[in-house]
């Protein structure tokens, strides 16, 4: 499937992408606001899409809103907080029933995109700004989010690795920020900040479905009326080339099941770097996969780890290694690694290896296109990447990827921070196998 999306601007500076396709049932919307992700806002823009769900003037609480998706034949409505590289998103999506199938000549694309629209630009308003009580009720909940990741220890081990590794960089930043960013944020504060937000922001609305194109630009530029600037603001693509001084090891103990260690990597290889597809290569054959060098050598062979895997993040240049071992196992697991790693560099390579990693990126890839929501993320990527790529472009620079693209990469990648999570002194460790 050729990803083809048309581009166009509704006239208040909106940018509108809309991919006409047959191959869904459905009509997928999808809404994107782009802020820089920044400590002093983050807790603001994680704040707002929950604020915003609630209910909006036309539909004022979220049951109303509930039973409105209802009649939509079960339309489903979600927001979400994104941080990619070092941006924070503020997406919103929406999916209903297609017109063609129920004989409604168009009524749910126009009732779609209105919704959507109300959602986003319309609020429910008491004496000018939001109502207390929902922006209590969703800061509760959010703090309650951000205390929940200490009892996924394995997610909690990645955040922080992360967040010392880039201490001093936007990435740093957690994309629902800290506990205490949420204690002075009130109705007038947040209110004023969302229409700074609603004006000064890149927006994108990404329109799927079988559907006219001229009839998509048209309702879009009645259903987002947003007085918007005229000087939207300009977010630069992450920055990828920190330089290491010093590997930096940090330890933290807790009461862990078992210990929680992450390698952080610097890659130096940007999302639209020639060596896009090596890199993506290089990830899967190391630690991406059941058949990859980190699982077969430190779990299956060793018995040192009871999950291994490594994860790229692209658009910021990084790549982490991640594991849960005993803690008496700790030098015996990084040496393996280490040793795994300098295969890489010397093109230690089996044809099995690639094979099968080559398989599996393949299979990811093609998998996406069954999804409207994926093909949605797909190209979102690309737009903060700075580099679009198709399917058929991935397919073909992954089957063409040779060992000495992946040595290339393998000379690059430079290990930043070494995290290890740990039992407090004293307690009992489990080892899960």
């Amino acid at each position: 499937m050729s990803e083809a999306y048309s581009v166009h601007y509704l006239s208040n500076g909106i940018r509108l992408l809309f991919l006409a396709t047959k191959k869904f049932k459905t009509i997928s919307l999808g809404l994107f606001i782009h802020r820089d992700l920044k400590p002093e806002t983050v807790a603001l823009n994680a704040l707002l899409p929950s604020v915003l769900e609630q209910g909006c003037r036309l539909y004022p609480d979220y049951l109303t809103l509930q039973r409105h998706l209802e009649n939509l034949y079960g339309s489903e409505l979600s927001t979400d907080i994104i941080k990619s590289g070092e941006r924070q998103i503020i997406a919103f999506g929406l999916e209903s029933a297609h017109d063609r199938f129920l004989g409604e000549n168009g009524r749910l694309l126009k009732e779609s995109l209105s919704l959507l629209g109300s959602v986003v630009s319309d609020p429910l308003l008491e004496n000018g700004v939001f109502r207390e009580d929902y922006i209590r009720q969703e800061k509760n909940q959010l703090v309650k989010d951000i205390k929940a990741l200490l009892n996924d220890k394995a997610a909690y081990a990645m955040e922080r690795c992360l967040s010392e590794m880039c201490a001093d960089e936007k990435f740093g930043v957690y994309k629902l920020g800290r506990i205490e960013d949420y204690k002075d944020i009130d109705a007038r504060m947040l209110y004023s900040y969302y229409r700074e937000l609603l004006s000064e922001s890149p927006i994108d609305l990404y329109i799927i479905g079988d559907l006219d194109e001229a009839e998509v630009i048209e309702t879009a530029e009645k259903a987002f009326t947003i007085s918007r600037s005229s000087n939207i603001a300009e977010l630069a693509p992450a920055s990828t080339n920190r330089f290491i001084s010093d590997i930096r090891t940090i330890e933290e103990e807790m009461t862990v099941n078992q210990a929680k260690m992450v390698l952080g990597y610097r890659t130096y290889t940007d999302f639209d770097d020639s060596l896009h597809c090596p890199l993506l290569v290089y990830s899967g054959v190391l630690g991406g996969f059941p058949h990859s060098k980190l699982f077969m050598k430190v779990r299956e062979e060793a018995s040192l780890a009871y999950y291994i895997h490594t994860r790229l993040e692209r658009h910021k240049g990084l790549m982490v290694i991640a594991a849960g071992i005993n803690p008496v196992d700790h030098d015996n697991a990084r040496k393996i690694i280490d040793e795994q790693l300098n295969d890489m560099v010397e093109g230690r390579i089996s044809k099995t290896e690639l094979d099968n990693t080559r398989r599996g990126l393949i299979n990811s890839l093609l998998s996406r296109q069954d999804s409207p929501s994926q093909l949605i993320s797909f190209h979102l990527d690309g737009m903060v990447g700075n580099k679009v790529y198709t399917f058929e472009e991935l397919i073909s620079g992954i089957e063409s990827v040779s060992i000495e693209d992946i040595q290339e990469i393998a000379g690059r990648i430079k290990l930043d921070t070494a995290y290890l999570l740990k039992p407090r002194e004293g307690e009992d460790v489990i080892y899960e196998d």
